[in-house]
């Protein structure tokens, strides 16, 4: 009776794990949606999304948009831009979101474009690489709202100091995505901290030996 009792308390302990932590990973990427906000840093980081043929997605351009005015509020004096193409694009999402900077004010020389990365993890370590090798710490991540929460995390376990500007506009925005993006973005950071995790502490393990032998 006694070993039942225990198996059916262990069985209960399991199934409260399964409901209570990701509820708190909603909720903790919830909040993160709705009070994140830049700190001056070395770096603006765009976010890479849809391009078409060099013409920024609707939430490419809110990204970008929200980029420039965090940039113009002098809370950087760099724009990175990440991502890269599709199979058959003639053009990458780093490269149309530099052009569209570029053609909305921003000095070429303060853009670089890193044209790697196809999702976070990917797009995280190809920008977290370029900082390092030229000594930079700091980034202010411009993303959509329910995404800071998971690329600041990412940022900060490769050693950078991250806060993020979430878009106030577009499809992606708090207004306009609903709790499909929230319950994917719990999934992709439960999938990140009990997967991914491993994968980018050892790229980040090699990054530093690569760079600092």
């Amino acid at each position: 009776m006694f070993i039942f009792k225990f198996i059916r308390r262990i069985i209960s302990f399991v199934l409260l794990l399964i409901i209570v932590i990701p509820l708190y990973v909603a909720g903790s990427i919830w909040y993160s949606a709705r009070n994140s906000s830049p700190v001056k840093s070395d770096v603006i980081l765009v976010m890479g999304a849809a391009q078409f043929d060099g013409r920024p997605s609707e939430v490419l351009q809110s990204r970008l948009q929200e980029s420039l005015k965090v940039y113009k509020a002098g809370l950087a004096p760099k724009i990175y831009t990440v991502g890269s193409g599709a199979p058959g694009d003639r053009t990458t999402e780093a490269a149309a979101s530099r052009a569209w900077l570029i053609d909305n004010g921003v000095k070429r020389s303060n853009i670089s474009s890193i044209a790697k990365g196809r999702d976070t993890l990917g797009s995280t370590q190809a920008y977290a690489e370029a900082m390092k090798k030229v000594k930079l710490s700091s980034v202010v991540i411009v993303t959509d709202p329910y995404h800071c929460f998971r690329s600041v995390k990412m940022a900060k376990d490769l050693g950078l100091i991250a806060s993020c500007a979430p878009v106030e506009t577009g499809p992606a925005s708090v207004a306009n995505s609903g709790y499909k993006y929230l319950a994917r973005e719990a999934g992709a950071y439960l999938a990140y901290i009990t997967v991914g995790r491993l994968g980018i502490k050892l790229s980040d393990r090699l990054i530093s030996i690569n760079l600092y032998p």
